[in-house]
């Protein structure tokens, strides 16, 4: 139903208000009495053998909305009815502000990716903490977190610092990116040193709390064989949890979209389709260089069971959906948990 009737009419619009108004219409079409009821018995399977127990958490299943998706954390509890295992929010900055101007969003139809440069549009940390204390949903949320686009490089670690110190007791988990292509010089704090700084400052602040939360890195597609070690040599050091890989691919390259209008659309990350491969190749780089108590989680290109499966083979422990939750609509969900169980069942 979704390909066939509400997506052409969504893609009608700008992705960014296509994006918008989906928002809006799940928050009216939420606050239906049975709503809820009605959506789980369509999206809900699970399993036994769908169920992880990492980073001292219990998934329902390895399936998560990847971080971009619900910025401000206004739709958790519909993402959990929706069948997610996980949600992550974010990027969060400790200030609000509007990101880059309009239009930001883009999608590419011939390559089933999108292209955005949205540039950590978020409404702060303390609106977005708000939301979080209100929350009923029991679904694992992460916490994104990234500096504000007017702070310098020289002292990002504060803001990193204050948005995790204000998102603590309300998620489960953290992500630091510092691989967005959005933020001008922001993919620098990958360096070897300054990365090296900034998570062995928020661990060292991680353990002083009563109950420490799980920290993980968002790396970039664009890492060379060289810079890979070096982020397996820092995350070793450092004693985070984990790796998210991969955000965003500032590459254009064996599109089919013409070259014309990718020319026009500018600058930005891309996802989707395109990613598939390079992020599958990284996740088996990394596995192969770390044991199994570091969780992966596998991001890019999903669109089919087949995709997370491979996700999975190639070393991931989880993965996230964003452009194929665009494309494919709540269903792929589903389909997805479905396929791996039989997988796993086999």
């Amino acid at each position: 139903m979704y390909q066939h009737i509400f997506r052409p009419i969504l893609f009608l619009l700008s992705a960014e208000t296509a994006h918008r108004l989906t928002f809006q219409l799940l928050k009216i079409l939420f606050q239906i009495p049975f709503t809820k009821n009605i959506v789980k018995w369509l999206y809900y399977f699970e399993s036994p053998t769908l169920e992880r127990n990492l980073l001292g958490l219990r998934f329902k299943n390895p399936i998560g909305l990847a971080a971009g998706f619900d910025k401000n954390a206004e739709l958790v509890e519909t993402f959990d009815s929706l069948g997610f295992g996980f949600v992550e929010i974010g990027t969060v900055t400790p200030k609000a502000q509007e990101g880059n101007p309009k239009p930001r969003l883009f999608r590419l139809l011939e390559d089933e990716a999108i292209i955005n440069r949205m540039g950590f549009n978020n409404e702060g940390v303390e609106k977005i903490v708000e939301r979080l204390r209100k929350r009923t949903s029991q679904v694992i949320v992460g916490g994104n977190i990234g500096k504000n686009k007017t702070t310098p490089n020289e002292q990002a670690i504060q803001d990193y610092e204050m948005a995790f110190e204000a998102l603590h007791d309300f998620v489960d988990y953290f992500v630091v990116n510092v691989s967005s292509p959005n933020t001008p010089n922001l993919r620098e704090l990958q360096d070897k040193e300054p990365l090296k700084h900034l998570l062995k400052t928020l661990k060292e602040k991680n353990q002083q709390k009563a109950k420490p939360k799980p920290i993980l890195l968002k790396i970039a597609p664009d890492l060379n064989d060289s810079q890979l070690h070096d982020i397996v040599e820092i995350v070793k050091e450092t004693g985070i949890e984990g790796i998210v890989a991969t955000n965003t691919t500032i590459s254009r390259e064996n599109l089919h979209t013409q070259q014309a209008k990718i020319e026009a659309i500018g600058a930005g990350g891309l996802s989707g389709k395109p990613l598939k491969q390079r992020s599958t190749e990284i996740i088996r780089f990394l596995r192969s260089k770390l044991d199994k108590s570091f969780v992966i989680i596998g991001v890019g290109g999903i669109f089919t069971a087949k995709d997370a499966i491979e996700k999975l083979e190639a070393g991931a422990d989880l993965v996230q959906i964003y452009t194929g939750f665009v494309y494919e609509g709540a269903g792929i969900v589903k389909e997805i948990k479905r396929g791996i169980s039989q997988y796993f069942r086999n």
